[in-house]
């Protein structure tokens, strides 16, 4: 019942919206889910796209609510959204049935940050030598100095770096660009790679040309920075999971408790809106109670 409309829908996210392969790819997954359930739940009732309703859509989320986080209901019930506002855009329905569903309530969630110590120790945990430790190195130490997803640096290319001006240029979401800047650690790191990299893999200096690549010489994808990440944190001992986002949220939470503005940390992450920092930037209540003490004028008094 949908698929004559994806296609165009597709369109519309590639052209319109500037949306990622990655994006478009779990819109349509969303919707090809979605006409499934409609085959199996309603196909006696509902025969055209017009006919679909809030409570088809309710039962949909229903089903979700089984088996998926509400992180992904969420997600679910967002594509919906857009794609019948898209349909309604071109005159195909006449109103949204998905604007009145409401959305599962998320909660705080709050990604698994290192302390300083902790993170120093795991930049210390690469070895140095050949040039695939060098590529590590430079990956954790360019993820920790600029606080960028690992999407954007698995994506930067040759020409994206001008390390001698302490920059980088960063692809985020909805393929839009922002100017990052480096600290010196990266920058090191970054050159002893780059010096390392050039005799083992022939590629161009400038141009799209990635960054960071395999052994083949091919572009790293984000699974596989994840699963190399992994390996070095096992090796320093660290009992909890850590991710790629997690140096991320460890860039924002050291930049806050430095005493960094939150609006700068909004604009160096990529948000849109501050309210998505944050979320993603928290002082913890050592720290509190630390400022509290020193800052109170009932507090300094003696107890």
């Amino acid at each position: 019942m949908l698929e004559p409309y994806l296609k165009q829908f597709e369109q519309y996210l590639r052209i319109e919206k500037n949306a990622s392969d990655h994006t478009c790819r779990n819109y349509l997954s969303d919707l090809r889910e979605f006409n499934n359930f409609i085959a199996e739940k309603a196909a006696a009732s509902v025969s055209r796209v017009e006919q679909i309703n809030n409570l088809i859509i309710r039962g949909f989320m229903g089903r979700l609510a089984k088996g998926n986080k509400k992180s992904s209901q969420a997600r679910k019930l967002s594509t919906l959204r857009t794609f019948f506002k898209f349909l309604l855009r071109e005159n195909i329905i006449t109103q949204n049935p998905a604007s009145s569903v409401r959305t599962p309530k998320l909660g705080r969630y709050l990604p698994q940050h290192l302390t300083v110590d902790e993170m120093f120790a795991l930049l210390d945990s690469v070895p140095a030598g050949d040039p695939a430790h060098a590529r590590d190195r430079a990956m954790f130490e360019v993820l920790y100095s600029t606080g960028i997803r690992v999407n954007e640096l698995v994506g930067l290319n040759r020409d994206d770096l001008e390390l001698n001006l302490g920059i980088i240029k960063v692809r985020g979401k909805g393929r839009k660009e922002r100017i990052v800047p480096i600290g010196k650690k990266a920058i090191e790191a970054l050159n002893n790679y780059l010096q390392k990299i050039a005799p083992v893999i022939s590629v161009e200096p400038r141009g799209t040309s990635p960054v960071f690549v395999n052994r083949r010489g091919g572009r790293l994808t984000a699974r596989s920075v994840a699963r190399i990440l992994n390996k070095y944190v096992e090796r320093c001992g660290l009992q909890r999971t850590i991710s790629p986002h997690s140096l991320r949220h460890s860039f924002a939470t050291h930049m806050l408790n430095a005493g960094a503005d939150l609006r700068a940390i909004q604009e160096l992450l990529g948000h849109a809106n501050l309210s998505t920092t944050q979320r993603y930037t928290h002082l913890n209540i050592d720290k509190l109670m630390e400022v509290y003490d020193r800052a109170h004028p009932r507090s300094r008094e003696k107890r």
